[in-house]
């Protein structure tokens, strides 16, 4: 079994081939989000806390939080659920797709933790080095909550910006910066009143052309009654002159 041992404080991550049986068996019959030891990894585990977050077979099916099995079965599943990619599929459509339950077993092949907790020792690779992130948060709340910003300061000023090598030779780099989602500016307040005083103008006209309708209708109600009276007398004096 390959056991991808992902430390999410460093950003770092490693891979490791197991094929002892006992180290292994900490991890079967444990299902997805528990938690492990890791003193059964060897030595330089001793101490650490390693959590399962997912995992495939050996055909490649991966394991699916909730279903309560070490085998596979086949699930109704609609379009954006895991499993299930639902691409060419129409909306409220579901289809029958293979899925691995979240029980560990022998047959898996491919396993991914995480550390919860860290140990005493360091693991070359893992916990002694620092990948930076490559890319910032996008959100505006995400960059206030990084730098710790008040919603009085300007969030455009924060953004992570990352150097680009130029595909020309001797060009000078670029800057780039993501576009900061739900950015709340003087534009986008304007563009929310518009579209509110839209919607009121659209609701009040409606209001108005039903009232007109009414009208109408009880104007054209009143002329069949008055046309439908007077051809009852024309025909009662008719039938008295005769």
């Amino acid at each position: 079994m390959k056991l991808n041992v992902a430390n999410p404080a460093t950003g770092a991550q490693k891979k490791l081939e197991l094929d002892d049986e006992k180290r292994l068996r900490a991890f079967y019959d444990k299902r997805l989000a528990q938690e492990v030891e890791g003193d059964s990894l060897g030595d330089e585990f001793t101490g650490y806390v390693l959590k399962i977050m997912g995992g495939q077979d050996k055909q490649g099916f991966a394991m699916k939080q909730g279903v309560l099995t070490p085998n596979r079965v086949r699930l109704l599943l609609h379009k954006g659920v895991s499993g299930c990619r639902g691409y060419g599929m129409r909306k409220g459509e579901r289809r029958r797709k293979t899925v691995r339950g979240c029980v560990v077993s022998s047959e898996i092949a491919v396993l991914n933790v995480i550390i919860v907790k860290k140990g005493d020792a360091d693991i070359p690779g893992l916990t002694d080095v620092v990948i930076p992130r490559r890319l910032g948060p996008k959100r505006a709340s995400k960059i206030r909550k990084l730098f710790n910003l008040t919603k009085a300061d300007d969030v455009r000023k924060y953004v992570i910006r990352r150097e680009v090598p130029s595909k020309k030779e001797g060009g000078k780099p670029e800057s780039k910066a993501p576009k900061i989602q739900r950015l709340v500016t003087p534009q986008t307040l304007q563009r929310k009143r518009r579209r509110a005083s839209l919607k009121r103008k659209s609701v009040i006209a409606s209001q108005e052309a039903a009232a007109e309708y009414e009208k109408k209708l009880a104007l054209l109600k009143k002329e069949a009654r008055d046309s439908h009276r007077q051809s009852v007398s024309k025909r009662k004096s008719a039938s008295k002159a005769e």
